[in-house]
């Protein structure tokens, strides 16, 4: 149990305002440790910041391979990045230091290694053995590009084509070149006058490891025997070549072709194809050719024992399929089966049950990899059905907007969750298992659930389990059902404040006790849900339009539905009856002919169905004012236990109470601070001309805003309600004489600054509004873009019936803070320095009638507002913190003093800050625009971390980035993918138990067995000693020049991921020992053992070189 010692504050004692300078600083820290004595228990050895797992598709794939023994899939990008999938839940994320695309994959089949070719010319050998993989090897090659490259099935010698049509051989144990090449010229000799292109294809015939295909982009195909370095037959064709696969017995090969035709030849018969096929061509009746097709990108060549091949291909469609959507075409026997893919095709691999290619290949599946998507094809069952994907693919089904990430939530939240998604679940999938089914789980030491929760441009929201580094889709809401759909362009004259994506969610504020989901979209709308578990039709949406204004002079009231501008204490405004269903005709304008008072969306008037789950309590909306577009939600806050929710823009900030469906605040920004304004604003008539929307919709990277810039949907016009406007634009608070002196950017004069106060920030709290109070009460903190914190009091009846009738008295409490820029979070601390949550009710079904005893509990029930260590002095003090973009402050209530100010950054501006429990203590989390991750402890905002980690390179990152308890935090890394990460050293620690394997020992199937007459008529495979072949002492050595060989990084990772051989045997050991938690010390000398023994290992080898370097092969 900690130890609190409270000082009580003598009267003498001087107060440190808000308003000091920073040159105050010192006498500060004196007063605030005379005001709070809290020990604090986080210490900067807590904190440790790592990525822990990405999640989603990979972004802007581009390579596709598949271990048919270890049953791992991998798949590569263009920028650089690996990604490895085994059984759900065991994946995994690898980088090339480089970025370059990947063009090529290749495992070493069953051996835990993989092989990946970029298009910076450089091979990569990556170890899988380890949890998280490395390179072992790299090779780069100088004169000569990479266009293709073949790994035969338990071959150490890996053949690499280059676009100036040669051969060259890679030996993957030592990751060096073999002197033997072949060369272009050499391979098609007469055949051709010209060069042949680029190499396409390398294999080697499955029955004959000593005859290679090689496959050149003009047409020419050439079989090549290694042994005697010339080639057997030459295959030209006049159409280019796209891809080549044989037939398992060796004796027949397919080629796809750019006119979209398939060639089949019979290897000894080179002059002409045996057979030519255009699958989608129109066969004319005269005999002629087929109209050419578009090129056939790939093709596959697969057989079963029981009946005719499979020919699989991709592309080859028609030229008069216009808009017709990519296929792949599975031809079987005499049927031809086209499925359609969403998405473009970038690669697909027939999943076959032998890893051998000279056996009966029996295909059971294919993979297809979608330019957005990853696809599995059971080839087993009739129609071919796809399988249910299990991995979390579909972040970016619609693109991502916003993000809210929430750990240690209820227990019972992730089943609730899960039992009203399952009914979401689509039907008609294969009934088999999902086949990529390799590695092992890590271990799971983390207990508490974690949620994750996207909003999506097309208004859709996905509720996520991402407990224990895993990520699962529990549960789709579409918000976007409410309103009524427009047909056509013209039939859709509002919804134009926004281009495209009306129904794009902003903000999302969700209390995981009550289950309360509230959540803004780009269209100036709010919808408040409810959870159950029980269907329910709504015969009559529940509507509000709101007329949120930033002027005060000029206002004609309509219908009188206009609230007084400032409701004086004590006193409540009208409480304005519901908005009836007839939406107020879409034509209303105001005299002038300009659109007036309606909004921009129109909410459906039919009776609407709402499965289980989230349902639609009511629906706000802000409406068009004299041919004004109402401005776009910037801040957004729900309380369960006071029935409230709050939101403001530009223009201010309305409260509606969603129980009584009333409206009980709705001012203009200028209106909170009443007399107080320190900026002495004039209120000017409503603006003529467009404002882009305030607070930080703007682009981070513009450095003017043009007043006539039209706000884009989140997805195309990239803004983020998080951000205010470039730092360059903000005026600098001059706090000593309460005077507003701008930066010197001419751009400033492009937008009224100080007219255009947004709110930035709210947050419910029963607290201290003024000095004198001696107990807390319901209030609102508002926070602005300009560093204002206003108070808002709360006077609500009491529960019960009492609620629904009795009207709440909101009445702002004259309490002003300022700190340097925008206010991004608040929160309240107990007097032992404890985080005090919100007021919440807890969930109930809703939709059930309560029986009587129920109802009296209800009346007697009061709002859950626990703080940890709540003690009867509870009215003793409380710490408010604030942190806004340049700083953070601590202040004491009800004295109103600052006791602690840090200021968090002179040169950039925070993105994020969250208030985040963490070690059973709490902390300020901060993500800074220039890449630094910080945190604070508190209450004394003593620097605890501070990291370089990521600059800001994209608003995607701006909008999605947030912290959460226990050291968790989040960001969208591309429009695909979610990366996760910690800022706890526990989880740093316990990361390596948690990730799952990739490698597990399993035994190669057997060879296909000979049979009796082949081994005596020497039929069946015929193998090649390619050492002899490719080995120094044969091929001699390769031109220095041409590749150049990288060690991989570190070289220890790579002992540590326990290569084959003695060292790799000696690493396991030594590495079972490390992960069993041993001492510094014998880390370090086990360390030093495993480099000596490497290091003499390599010595060994090569002495062993020197000594057989000079002698020729008869002296051997």
């Amino acid at each position: 149990m900690r130890k609190f010692n409270i000082r009580k504050v003598l009267d003498g004692l001087t107060a440190v305002s808000s308003a000091a300078s920073a040159s105050s600083a010192a006498q500060q820290q004196q007063a605030g440790n005379r005001e709070s004595d809290i020990q604090e228990t986080l210490q900067s050895e807590h904190f440790q910041l790592c990525k822990t797992v990405r999640h989603g598709f990979p972004y802007q794939p581009s390579a596709l391979a598949f271990d048919p023994v270890q049953k791992i899939l991998a798949i590569g990008t263009q920028t650089g990045a690996l990604r490895l999938f085994g059984r759900p839940g065991v994946e995994c994320y690898c980088q090339h230091d480089s970025g370059a695309a990947v063009i090529q994959l290749q495992f070493l089949i069953n051996e835990g290694a993989l092989v990946s070719a970029l298009a910076d010319d450089t091979l990569h050998l990556w170890n899988l053995r380890q949890k998280r993989p490395a390179i072992l090897h790299s090779l780069k090659f100088n004169r000569e590009r990479i266009t293709f490259c073949h790994l035969p099935f338990q071959s150490k010698w890996l053949y690499v084509g280059t676009e100036r049509g040669n051969i060259h051989i890679v030996n993957v144990e030592s990751f060096t070149l073999s002197g033997y090449v072949i060369m272009w010229n050499k391979a098609i000799e007469l055949s051709s006058k010209s060069h042949p292109g680029p190499i396409v294809h390398i294999s080697d015939n499955p029955m004959d490891e000593g005859k290679l295909l090689i496959g050149f982009e003009s047409g020419t195909v050439v079989l090549w025997d290694l042994k005697s370095k010339k080639a057997d037959y030459r295959y030209t064709h006049d159409e280019a070549i796209h891809s080549v696969a044989w037939h398992h017995e060796g004796k027949q090969f397919i080629c796809s072709h750019s006119d979209g035709t398939l060639t089949i030849w019979n290897v000894k018969s080179p002059t002409k194809p045996f057979q030519t096929i255009t699958p989608h061509g129109k066969q004319l009746k005269d005999g002629k050719k087929p109209e050419p097709c578009k090129p056939i990108l790939k093709v596959e060549y697969k057989t079963t024992r029981a009946g005719e091949p499979f020919i699989i291909l991709s592309g080859g469609l028609s030229y008069d399929t216009v808009g017709r959507r990519p296929c792949l075409t599975v031809m079987h026997g005499k049927s031809t089966a086209v499925l359609e893919m969403d998405y473009s095709i970038v690669d697909f691999l027939t999943l076959c049950e032998t890893p051998y290619p000279n056996d009966f290949q029996e295909p059971y599946a294919v993979v297809v990899l979608l330019e957005k998507d990853l696809v599995l094809i059971d080839l087993a069952q009739n129609g071919y059905p796809i399988f249910e994907n299990p991995y979390p693919l579909t972040i970016h089904e619609s693109p991502v907007t916003c993000c809210e990430y929430f750990a240690d939530c209820p227990v019972d939240l992730i089943p609730a969750l899960y039992s009203v998604g399952a009914r979401q679940k689509r039907q008609g999938y294969s009934k088999k298992e999902w086949p990529i089914s390799g590695g092992n789980w890590g271990l799971i030491t983390q207990s508490y659930p974690e949620i994750i929760i996207t909003g999506h441009a097309d208004g859709s929201i996905k509720f996520w389990d991402a407990s224990a580094i895993t990520l699962q889709v529990l549960y789709k809401l579409k918000t976007a059902k409410v309103f009524e759909k427009s047909r056509n362009k013209d039939d859709r004259p509002n919804t134009d404040i926004v281009d495209e994506d009306p129904y794009a969610i902003q903000i999302i504020s969700w209390c995981p006790e009550s289950r309360m989901l509230c959540v803004a979209g780009v269209s100036a709308h709010v919808i408040i849900y409810r959870f159950s578990k029980q269907e329910v039709t709504t015969e009559v949406i529940p509507m509000l339009e709101v007329r949120l204004l930033y002027e005060i002079n000029d206002i004609e009231t309509p219908d009188g539905e206009q609230i007084p501008p400032l409701p004086t204490p004590g006193t409540s405004s009208n409480p304005q009856s519901i908005v009836p269903q007839s939406h107020p005709s879409t034509s209303s304008s105001s005299s002038d002919g300009l659109r007036d008072n309606v909004p921009c969306l129109k909410v459906k008037n039919s009776p609407l169905k709402q499965s289980p789950g989230y349902q639609i309590e009511l629906v706000i909306q802000l409406v068009w004012v004299s041919g004004e577009p109402p401005q776009q939600i910037t801040s957004l806050a729900v309380n369960s236990a006071y029935g409230l929710v709050v939101f403001g823009n530009c223009n201010g900030i309305a409260m509606v109470d969603y129980l009584q469906k009333t409206i009980l605040l709705n001012l203009g920004t200028i209106e909170l601070y009443g007399s107080n304004d320190p900026y002495r604003r004039e209120p000017r008539s409503p603006r003529k001309t467009r404002q882009p929307s305030g607070a930080g919709l703007c682009d981070i990277n513009e450095g003017t805003v043009v007043p006539e810039d039209r706000c884009k949907s989140p997805t195309s016009a990239k803004m983020s309600r998080k951000l205010s406007l470039p730092t360059e634009l903000k005026p600098d608070l001059d706090v000593k004489d309460n005077s507003f002196s701008r930066s010197r950017s001419s751009s400033v004069t492009s937008i009224d600054k100080e007219s255009r106060e947004a709110i930035s920030a709210l947050h419910f709290c029963e607290t201290f509004t003024r000095k004198a109070d001696t107990s807390p009460s319901p209030c609102l903190w508002v926070g602005t873009t300009l560093g204002t914190v206003l108070v808002i009091v709360l006077n609500l009846p009491p529960g019960g019936e009492q609620r629904l009738l009795q009207p709440v008295i909101v009445s702002p409490s004259g309490t002003i803070l300022r700190l340097k820029g925008a206010i991004l979070r608040m929160a309240f601390l107990d007097t032992a320095g404890s985080l005090v949550p919100p007021a919440h009710e807890p969930w109930r079904e809703h939709n059930v009638p309560e029986d009587k005893d129920e109802k009296d509990k209800s009346k007697k029930r009061r709002p859950v507002s626990v703080s940890p260590s709540s003690s009867q002095e509870i009215s003793e003090n409380q710490y408010a913190v604030i942190c806004s973009e340049k700083q953070a402050k601590v202040i004491s209530l009800p004295s109103q003093n600052c006791i602690y100010k840090h200021n968090i950054t002179e040169t950039s501006f925070v993105l994020r800050g969250d208030i985040v429990s963490l070690s059973n203590s709490i902390c300020l989390a901060c993500f800074c625009a220039n890449g630094h991750i910080m945190a604070f402890s508190l209450p004394s905002l003593r620097p605890l971390l501070d990291v370089y980690y990521l600059p800001l390179t994209n608003m995607r990152i701006a909008r999605t980035f947030c912290f959460t308890n226990n050291g968790q935090a989040l960001y969208l890394v591309s429009p695909t993918e979610i990366q996760r990460l910690t800022y706890s050293q526990e989880t740093c620690e316990n990361l390596q138990e948690m990730l799952g394997e990739l490698f597990t020992p399993v035994e190669t199937p057997e060879a296909p067995n000979r049979g009796f007459f082949k081994g005596l008529f020497g039929g069946g495979a015929q193998s090649l000693d390619r050492e002899e072949l490719f080995g120094e002492s044969a091929s001699g050595k390769a031109s220095r020049s041409l590749a150049q060989h990288i060690p991989g990084p570190g070289g220890i990772e790579g002992v540590k991921g326990a290569a084959s051989g003695v060292v790799g045997e000696l690493a396991r050991a030594r590495l079972a020992l490390d992960e069993r938690g041993q001492k510094l010390g014998e880390l370090e000398e086990k360390t030093a053992a495993m480099l000596y023994s490497a290091d003499s290992f390599s010595k060994h080898a090569h002495e062993m070189m020197l000594k057989y370097k000079d002698k020729k092969w008869y002296q051997f």
